[in-house]
């Protein structure tokens, strides 16, 4: 029976799309998790690890602290946490390609805006003080920041601030309050963290398996396995096509001299483009197929 101690602990938004998503992940790697989405934890019955539900902005004190040795938690939150600190306590091990959306400015339609010297002596109302600072500094902006824990897009109509700072996913929010984006504050997705305190030589290896199921589920995302038959004349400009391709597998077809059967890896998205220049080049029979596990 494993403690509590040699269990790895992960944190995890406990609710909204990020955990949803994160929840996925974990399923894909083969993490078999018990029921128990309105606890604030649940174990993983095939794997010694237990997850932690917690607010997102604690995610980043957890991992930091070391409570936790791994979370899930969104750039924006991750970055704001980390702005004006030096002794972070945590490193970033991956980028996971959901949760994305982008910090940005916005204002009232009728507001007149020509870049960030706009927003000299003006307020801005946002729920990231520190990475507007940081973007006001970088800028050489003297402006207000006014912090508001939510509804932001009512700032204007309220005439709290004059601009906001604000997260826009498909910027339906805005538009619904009469708001237009203006500069990028930031972009944002998912990131893997992991703590910097040292780990045990038990939990260090537990941590290593996990990262590897992981890293075999994001190297399959965008990733295709090729197949396909080719003359010997035309390997060379067939491997050079396939996108994102390590060194083929090549092997002579039975009853066919100078004819091969190619397979490959393909990390890179598979495009209708690329099974014509294939084609073009002499391949034929081409089969391209998801890959479902893919150990690193």
């Amino acid at each position: 029976m494993l403690s509590d101690r040699t269990r790895l602990h992960i944190a995890l938004q406990k609710s909204g799309r990020l955990s949803d998503y994160s929840r996925e992940l974990l399923r894909d790697a083969g993490f078999r998790i018990q029921s128990g989405k309105n606890s604030l934890t649940a174990r993983v019955e095939n794997f010694p690890a237990e997850l932690m539900f917690v607010r997102d902005d604690d995610i980043p004190t957890f991992v930091s602290d070391g409570v936790c040795e791994f979370g899930i938690v969104g750039q924006n939150v991750l970055e704001e946490f980390s702005a004006e600190r030096t002794d972070l306590g945590y490193e970033v091990l991956a980028e996971l390609g959901f949760g994305r959306c982008t910090l940005k400015l916005a204002a009232p339609e009728s507001m007149p805006y020509e870049g960030p010297a706009s927003l000299a002596g003006q307020r801005i109302a946002t729920s990231y003080p520190r990475l507007l600072a940081r973007f006001l500094r970088e800028n050489d902006v003297d402006a207000t920041i006014v912090t508001m824990s939510g509804a932001v897009e009512l700032a204007p109509r309220l005439q709290i601030a004059s601009f906001i700072c604000d997260l826009v996913s498909t910027g339906a929010t805005l538009e619904a309050n009469n708001l237009r984006a203006l500069d990028t504050v930031l972009d944002s997705q998912a990131v893997l963290i992991r703590t910097t305190r040292p780990m045990d030589a038990t939990r260090a290896d537990i941590a290593a398996g996990m990262m590897s199921r992981i890293e075999g589920v994001l190297a399959t995302k965008e990733s295709k396995y090729i197949m396909m038959n080719a003359p010997g004349e035309a390997l060379k400009q067939i491997t050079d096509i396939l996108p994102g391709a390590e060194a083929p597998t090549i092997v002579p077809l039975h009853g066919r001299p100078g004819n091969f059967a190619v397979h490959a890896v393909c990390q890179e998205s598979v495009f209708w483009e690329t099974l014509q220049k294939l084609k073009a080049a002499g391949a034929s029979a081409i089969l391209v197929v998801p890959i479902e596990k893919m150990m690193m």
